[in-house]
This record gives C-alpha cells, structure tokens and sequence, in this order.
C-alpha cells in the first residue's frame, strides 16, 4: 500500500469563514491545476460553518511533498484563520514526515480491509 491518506480538520476562527472559502476555492483550483498524483481533495464544512475537514487522497509520499509544493502559499492563509490538525493514513516517506514537522499530525498505519 503506498497510497495516502489525510483527514484534515481545520477549526474556523470566528468572523473568518468568507475569507477561507476563498481560500478553499483557490487551494482546489491550484490542485486542479498542478497536482498530478491527487486523486481525491474533497472540502466539507459543518452545519455551524465553524469548522472544515478535508478528504485528500494520494498516489505516494511523493504527490503529498508536490501537493505541499503546489499550495504552500496558500497553506499559510489557512493557518492564520483557522486552527489545523491531520490524521495520515499509510506508510509515509521520511521526506513527507520530515515535511510536516511542526504541524499537529497522528500517523496511523494499515492494519487490515480491503
């Protein structure tokens, strides 16, 4: 299995939910744009639009480091109105570790499925 899996969770700072839907909608259209190994980036907001989780799915290690690449200028947009936290699913590269040092993420590994 070398595919990852994040679940990103980003709590909304008050007042802020407008100026991060923009910022949501030009983080998809860089990823449309640019990612070649993103095969799911999926945003959903709650019913009191007060915080956001998103679905993203990639080919390797290696497409999350172009993914971070690709939307790194805008990543910290998001970290100024909103509070992030990541769930990783799989068996991610030293590189991509190394990469999200800093931010508040749980690794979890494969154990068994489909």
């Amino acid at each position: 299995m070398t595919d990852i899996q994040v679940n990103a969770r980003l709590k909304i700072k008050p007042g802020k939910m407008e100026e991060f839907k923009k910022l949501a909608h030009d983080c998809v259209e860089k990823v449309k744009e640019k990612d070649k190994g993103t095969t799911q980036y999926d945003w959903f907001f709650n019913e009191s639009q007060s915080e956001c989780v998103v679905r993203e799915r990639y080919v390797d290690s290696g497409a999350v480091l172009d993914h971070m690449a690709n939307v790194g200028h805008l990543l910290g947009g998001l970290v100024e109105l909103s509070t992030i936290s990541l769930d990783l699913y799989g068996n991610p590269s030293d590189s991509l570790k190394n990469a999200l040092e800093g931010f508040d993420v749980t690794y979890y590994e494969f154990g068994v499925g489909l």
